[in-house]
């Protein structure tokens, strides 16, 4: 879907700030054991830069990075507070469900990942949606950490900057 097209309008900064300041747990729906996956290094952040509880959802995984792999949300020891998405558009309304059934009270939908339907019926069900947006960028640029990945030089300049 283009953004020309998007009319759904997430939550705003301010906002997505208090549900990452709010949050105690995420669960990583569609984790990967494979390091060049986005939901590993997601996962990785997650894991050594802030104080969430971090679960992984695979039907296919049984370990990610020496934890323990869950094969739904149902599965998991408490409902999470976050329920960050890695699945395929096409598979993100069964994945709503399951938040829904296990009354998780945010669904947030990766970089890419945009699905107006899901969004209306979330939020009629009372859960919170931010879609189109990592949640490890936005943890680090609330939290100073976005050089952790090298997405921060220190240097703000429209020109190149020479090399020494």
């Amino acid at each position: 879907m283009t953004t020309a097209t998007r009319s759904w309008q997430g939550p705003s900064a301010a906002e997505r700030l208090g549900i990452l300041r709010r949050a105690r747990s995420v669960a990583i729906v569609g984790a990967s054991a494979k390091p060049e996956r986005a939901s590993n290094f997601v996962a990785t952040y997650l894991l050594a830069d802030t104080p969430y509880r971090v679960y992984f959802v695979n039907p296919r995984e049984t370990e990610i990075l020496g934890r323990p792999v869950h094969p739904t949300l149902a599965a998991l020891p408490e409902v999470p507070d976050i329920v960050d998405v890695f699945r395929r558009h096409e598979d993100l309304p069964a994945v709503l469900e399951e938040a829904k059934a296990v009354g998780a009270p945010t669904l947030w939908l990766q970089l890419g990942s945009w699905h107006e339907g899901v969004a209306h019926d979330a939020e009629a069900a009372g859960i919170t949606v931010v879609m189109d947006r990592c949640l490890k960028i936005e943890h680090a640029r609330f939290h100073g950490g976005l050089h952790l990945a090298g997405f921060n030089t220190g240097v703000i300049s429209s020109k190149r900057q020479l090399q020494a």
